[in-house]
């Protein structure tokens, strides 16, 4: 085994293969989905990064993810593990953001999950995509867990959302870190701000001899009492069944537990796992002890659409043509001059519906029914949006952040006036009601692929 590069070795609860358990693989996502059909709550497992040199298996194929994503769902939980951009190299984490993000969209819309209740599990460098979240917060999300991360982001790196910045935020939201012990001491260091600044609002399991990737180094009791107690503490958020300590991959050292099944409504965040023995892990609040930095590194992977109704036609003019010629009927004429600088002659040829014409009918639906999931999810991870003001927006996460004051006040008011579709492109004459008094403005927005990717308001 010590002949394996540290992501190949095995994962501290093992892996086994059983009819209980289904993996199907779906794009750059595994699923792994429990016996039954009844809808569950689920969780994303999100690998680190960046990878190490001749990297040859891609990180969901580690027996560690496999692991944890084996083990979540032997205990009843729908589980998910992405492959993201971030194990090319920290200038792709900004990349990396927006893949897992469509991740949890493709993980949320699957028939066996419930999609009011998701948790995100993220792992060493991946710690860096978990502050957008700890900050924008989705009412579906109903927790955060975090092993052996990477808190602070390397010099010269597009830097996101910085969760010690950002942690107790929304008080509701139940955040799990796991920390080694023998961290490496430049993740060590921003762990303990991130401790220091989460206060009450973070749960802490200890690994005090545990290495960063214990959970594939350190084949101990400590370590697979911290990763038992982990998949306690996210099952019991996730609102499932925490007994049955036999319905593990391998049994944990004897302890003595008094974790008890939630309610079906949201769980505190004052609940804790339950305690073990001795040499197991203790979960615990901050502040936090003093981290011990190792003696030698660990190996390891560095509204409906409207429709138009044609005005009549016009009067046909006085002609010189014989009155034996036959009278041509004139096509009808869609009203252009709100539209006039997008050229008559289209107009006329493209108001007939098309699917990105539904595609932003069901955008518009889910703004009217001040659904801020539901209208994300319309969106395209990477998306565009050039604001009245000139101000651009990228992203889902941004768009979030600019649009859940206005969804969250019940002020999404838009009036379509006037629509025209010409292939992936939609253009409206809107009245927006968003501050009050209604403001004209033209919408043009762009499909590809069943997502809106660029948008654009000209007031």
């Amino acid at each position: 085994m010590t002949d394996l590069p540290a992501y190949l070795r095995p994962f501290v609860l093992g892996v086994l293969d059983g009819p209980d358990v289904r993996v199907d693989r779906l794009g750059e996502i595994d699923f792994y989905r429990p016996a039954g059909t009844a809808r569950t709550g689920a969780i994303l497992f999100v690998h680190g990064g960046p990878g190490p040199d001749g990297l040859e298996v891609m990180p969901r194929d580690w027996p560690v993810y496999r692991g944890y994503a084996t083990a979540a769902a032997r205990r009843g939980l729908v589980a998910a593990v992405v492959d993201h951009s971030l194990i090319r190299g920290f200038d792709q984490l900004v990349t990396a953001a927006d893949e897992v993000e469509t991740a949890v969209g493709v993980l949320r819309s699957d028939p066996r999950v419930d999609p009011d209740r998701v948790g995100l599990w993220f792992f060493s460098g991946a710690g860096l995509l978990a502050g957008e979240w700890l900050d924008s917060r989705p009412d579906w999300l109903r927790l955060v867990a975090l092993t052996y991360p990477l808190l602070a982001t390397p010099p010269g790196v597009d830097d996101l959302v910085n969760a010690a910045e950002v942690i107790g935020k929304h008080k509701d939201l139940p955040v799990l870190l796991t920390r080694a012990g023998l961290e490496h001491e430049e993740l060590a260091g921003p762990v303990a701000e991130f401790v220091s600044a989460g206060g009450t609002a973070l749960d802490i399991i200890d690994v005090p001899k545990g290495h960063h990737g214990f959970d594939m180094l350190d084949h101990t009791e400590e370590s697979r009492a911290a990763v038992t107690k982990a998949l306690d503490w996210a099952i019991a958020h996730l609102g499932e069944d925490p007994d049955g300590q036999e319905k593990l991959l391998v049994p944990p050292p004897q302890t003595k537990t008094t974790t008890r099944p939630p309610t079906t409504s949201r769980p505190p965040t004052s609940t804790r796992p339950p305690a073990t023995a001795k040499k197991a892990a203790a979960v615990k609040r901050a502040p936090a002890p003093t981290v011990q930095a190792p003696a030698e590194p660990a190996s390891q992977p560095a509204p409906a659409t409207l429709p138009i109704t044609p005005p009549a036609a016009p009067p046909a003019a006085p002609t010189a043509t014989p009155a034996a010629t036959p009278p041509v009927t004139p096509a009808p004429v869609v009203k252009t001059p709100p539209l006039a600088d997008l050229g008559a002659a289209t107009i006329a040829a493209v108001t007939a519906d098309t699917q990105a014409a539904r595609v932003i009918g069901r955008e518009h639906a889910a703004y009217a029914a001040h659904d801020l999931e539901a209208f994300l999810a319309m969106y395209s991870p990477t998306a565009r949006i050039l604001l009245a003001d000139g101000t651009e927006l990228k992203g889902r996460r941004f768009l979030r952040e600019h649009y859940r004051p206005r969804f969250d006040a019940g002020r999404c008011k838009t009036e379509v006036v006037q629509k025209l579709m010409l292939g992936e492109w939609v253009v409206e004459h809107i009245l927006a009601y968003d501050s009050g008094d209604p403001t004209p403005m033209l919408a043009l927005y762009r499909v590809t692929d069943g997502s809106i990717t660029e948008v654009e308001f000209r007031a």
